[in-house]
């Protein structure tokens, strides 16, 4: 059975993409089976992986308006070591046609079960807003990753998303939980990011990754390169603190 978590954080910025592509790569490179499903018509985690979302013949749209399975939309990234279910603008256009049509929140999870014992992991990368396609990641889900950066800002912006989750929770999916807060573009000179990531540990525990994500000129660099930073330079010191997320996220999942 595959663990699926959206990496959501309602404030735009704060590197979800980058953690989507990263930590896919980074589970790939520990042996893990990972599905990377992207939910934001912009279609950043499909280019970051390789694939050229201009020319997919199949993807996410089509698997959550019921003309294609996962299993025939999904492609190989295969320079990165898992498979991708890509997005393109075609999905903005989603939007406006899920919301006359029946369980228009559980597509994706409908869809999700039939592949489910392929992989071992599966990663939603969700769009900023709380959309409908939001709300079909966070539906099928088991749990939310939160990337974030260790300013004040992003502690408002965590508010947001935690009452989205209770709201989720409650209404929609009852398997759905903050998995862990994933500290990025942390810079420990800075006084304040340290002060602010004190005040998480203090207030969220072990939610709280273990793993902290420097900020890094490499993992900035690969996406024009059309590659996660684990790829595309794996010794630099942010794609190797993504493998250790992924390596600390398999010891974890078993109790998730």
């Amino acid at each position: 059975m595959a663990k699926i978590f959206c990496i959501a954080n309602q404030k735009g910025g704060v590197g979800k993409t980058t953690t989507t592509v990263n930590l896919a790569a980074g589970l790939a490179k520990v042996g893990q089976r990972v599905l990377l499903v992207d939910l934001d018509p912009q279609g950043n985690a499909t280019m970051g992986s390789g694939i050229d979302k201009r020319s997919v013949e199949l993807s996410v749209y089509d698997v959550l308006l019921e003309s294609a399975s996962i299993k025939e939309a999904a492609v190989k990234a295969d320079k990165c070591g898992y498979d991708v279910l890509s997005a393109n603008r075609e999905l903005a256009g989603a939007e406006v046609e899920l919301v006359d049509l029946e369980h228009r929140d559980q597509r994706l999870k409908m869809a999700l079960a039939a592949v489910e014992g392929d992989y071992d992991f599966v990663l939603i990368d969700c769009p900023p807003s709380l959309s409908m396609l939001t709300l079909n990641g966070l539906c099928s889900a088991h749990g939310v990753i939160v990337p974030m950066q260790c300013e004040y800002f992003a502690l408002e912006g965590l508010t947001d998303l935690v009452n989205t989750i209770k709201q989720v929770h409650a209404n929609l999916n009852k398997d759905l939980k903050i998995i862990g807060l994933l500290r990025v573009m942390f810079d420990p000179r800075i006084t304040l990011q340290q002060q602010v990531s004190d005040q998480l540990k203090a207030h969220f525990g072990d939610k709280v990754f273990n793993a902290v994500i420097p900020r890094n000129v490499r993992l900035a660099e690969a996406p024009s390169y059309g590659l996660p930073g684990v790829v595309f330079d794996a010794s630099a010191k942010g794609s190797q603190a993504y493998v250790e997320f992924a390596r600390e996220l398999v010891l974890r999942a078993p109790t998730l």
